[in-house]
């Protein structure tokens, strides 16, 4: 007796390989690529975007102005503050990814996001603030970690329950200094710094309206440098 092979199914696997190379483009169709963040920060509102880079203000330090439990990240091209509804556990330094919505709020360039649509990626870099003259505080350097020094113009203005402001100017232009109440910061030490003191400021460039600002993260990233004269 003759075996009788059965006769292989070209069509079947035709049909397999069109059906996995569908799902490969649809999945394609429904990702962004990782933009650096110089670049998606010029794209329009409203625009999805991912980007990726190492946090420089850890989760909830400026819910008291900002009314969210957002971070701040940076990658080598730029920074931008991710608005986040819910408290994430990493800290400074740490490497994510985000998808998000391009928003402002009161014109400072915002990325809003959920908290599945953070991705915490392995390893961590920290970042090395900017030099930045007072009077360079502006839409240049706003969403990174910067650093500022100068003599305070304008002492201690009480702005609760959302922060605190002084000013300081290096001769280049005052700017102004916000401290968020949530970041920790003691009242009476700030309200004893008096015009004349020269101080310098880690935080991120922000802005508030038309106004640009320095915003510290924690007591250390503020110090005084001389008395005032």
């Amino acid at each position: 007796m003759n075996s009788t092979s059965l006769p292989s199914s070209p069509s079947l696997s035709r049909r397999s390989a069109v059906t996995l190379l569908g799902a490969f483009v649809l999945t394609l169709a429904g990702c962004h690529p990782v933009l650096a963040i110089e670049d998606a920060r010029s794209r329009s509102n409203g625009s999805e975007v991912v980007v990726e880079g190492a946090v420089t203000v850890a989760p909830g330090t400026f819910s008291s102005a900002l009314g969210d439990e957002g971070f701040a990240i940076q990658d080598d091209s730029g920074g931008i503050y991710v608005k986040l509804e819910e408290k994430l556990s990493f800290g400074l330094g740490a490497r994510v990814r985000v998808s998000g919505t391009l928003d402002e709020q009161n014109m400072l360039r915002i990325l809003k996001s959920v908290p599945e649509d953070v991705d915490l990626k392995s390893g961590t870099e920290q970042v090395s603030p900017k030099e930045v003259t007072t009077g360079g505080v502006n839409e240049s350097v706003e969403g990174q970690l910067i650093r500022a020094s100068g003599a305070i113009t304008q002492a201690f203005q009480d702005d609760s329950p959302y922060g605190y402001k002084l000013y300081i100017d290096d001769g280049t232009g005052e700017v102004q200094v916000f401290v968020h109440v949530s970041a920790g910061f003691d009242k009476a030490s700030l309200q004893a710094l008096t015009v004349g003191q020269r101080i310098a400021v880690v935080g991120l460039a922000a802005q508030y309206e038309t106004t640009y600002e320095v915003a510290p993260r924690m007591p250390g990233d503020l110090s005084v440098l001389s008395a005032a004269p």
